[in-house]
């Protein structure tokens, strides 16, 4: 859970879209961040796991070993909570917590939870994703409504990211009752202003939900995308560059839209590399769309890449399916590369193993003659 602190990345050439329905006022914050128009069903970024810099466990330094350095960390949260410290037991907890020691961080939370909203958030997540108890996502669900319904000062700096996950709650039907208007609503509150993470995640969130919903609402998708994108949001940036290149929710306009793909491309996406080599392919740049694809194609560990990127799993896979589809083009055709066969079976084989949609709609524009 941790709540970044950096200045985000400047905006690429996205326009700030009209005022969304439902929104009022405007605040500048990080938003989430949905797939391309069309891109079928949404799919949610994680929880989101707010930590204030000030109440993260100290960073012990440097040349002992990890286990010392926890025993000390220990030893000195103890002197803590006996010299009274009304922190030290979360502290404790959050150390076992990002330790991944789920079990112990559970104990130190439960002990203070009545007391201590940031324990009770911690507890709520735990609940609602099984660490270090029984997956029990009604109780989640539970705690995330005391932090978002409560009037104490000390939750107000917890109820965007408690409705962020509420809203993700609602949104799959998970400890409660399915409701998309419920998540919809829950991602507008955690949008608007608040808590950087949350309201970032709830953003780019909102982008998908208009680009994915029946009917879709490309014009509201696009301003939370430019939002998104202003605010340093990874993925927004790329659906951005997408609703550029195609004209989704704005006019369309291929200089902008190359200026964000190729800006996310640069900052890690995964699936911005892929839609630069399609764009490459197709205006006949074959030997700059297959060196591209090849660095792409490189690595297929779809999870370690996800993670590296705080990118959504299912679009690391389109990204990289996309390369391997039209690297193997290249070579099957010998377009910009030397004509391999073999090669291009396997690279064929790797989109369809990555993402069968990409390459069952990429196969069919080749024997249509598209691509």
């Amino acid at each position: 859970m941790k709540l970044r602190g950096e200045r985000p990345p400047r905006a690429c050439g996205a326009q700030p879209g009209p005022e969304a329905a439902g929104r009022e006022g405007g605040s500048r914050l990080p938003p989430p961040r949905l797939g391309p128009a069309g891109a079928g069903p949404l799919r949610l970024p994680r929880p989101c796991y707010c930590l204030a810099a000030a109440e993260r466990p100290f960073v012990m330094p440097g040349n002992c070993s990890h286990a010392a350095l926890l025993a000390k960390a220990e030893e000195l949260l103890a002197e803590r909570t006996a010299g009274g410290d009304p922190r030290a037991r979360f502290l404790k907890g959050q150390l076992y917590y990002e330790e991944g020691l789920y079990e112990e961080a559970l104990i130190q939370f439960e002990k203070i939870k009545d007391t201590d909203f940031q324990a009770m958030y911690q507890l709520g997540v735990m609940h609602y994703d099984g660490l270090g108890t029984k997956e029990d996502p009604e109780k989640g669900v539970e705690y995330m409504k005391k932090i978002l319904n409560s009037d104490s000062p000390k939750a107000r700096h917890l109820k965007f990211a408690a409705a962020y996950n509420l809203g993700r709650a609602y949104y799959e039907g998970c400890g409660v009752k399915q409701s998309t208007e419920e998540a919809e609503r829950l991602w507008l509150i955690a949008a608007d202003h608040g808590n950087p993470k949350a309201s970032v995640k709830a953003q780019s969130t909102l982008g998908m939900l208009y680009s994915a919903s029946v009917p879709k609402d490309l014009k509201k998708a696009f301003f939370w995308h430019s939002e998104a994108c202003g605010n340093g949001n990874l993925e927004s940036q790329g659906a951005l560059g997408v609703m550029y290149l195609y004209g989704q929710g704005i006019c369309k306009n291929t200089k902008a839209a190359l200026e964000c793909l190729r800006e996310a491309a640069e900052r890690g996406s995964i699936y911005a590399q892929g839609l630069l080599v399609e764009y490459y392919y197709n205006r006949k740049f074959y030997s700059t769309a297959a060196a591209v694809a090849k660095r792409i194609t490189k690595n297929d560990d779809i999870d370690t890449l996800a993670k590296m990127t705080d990118c959504l799993p299912t679009y690391v896979a389109k990204g990289v399916a996309m390369a391997a589809f039209y690297l193997a083009r290249c070579l099957q055709l010998g377009l910009g590369v030397q004509q391999d066969q073999a090669a291009a079976k396997k690279y064929y084989s790797q989109a369809c193993l990555l993402d069968p949609g990409v390459a069952s709609d990429l196969e069919l524009a080749a024997n249509l003659g598209r691509i």
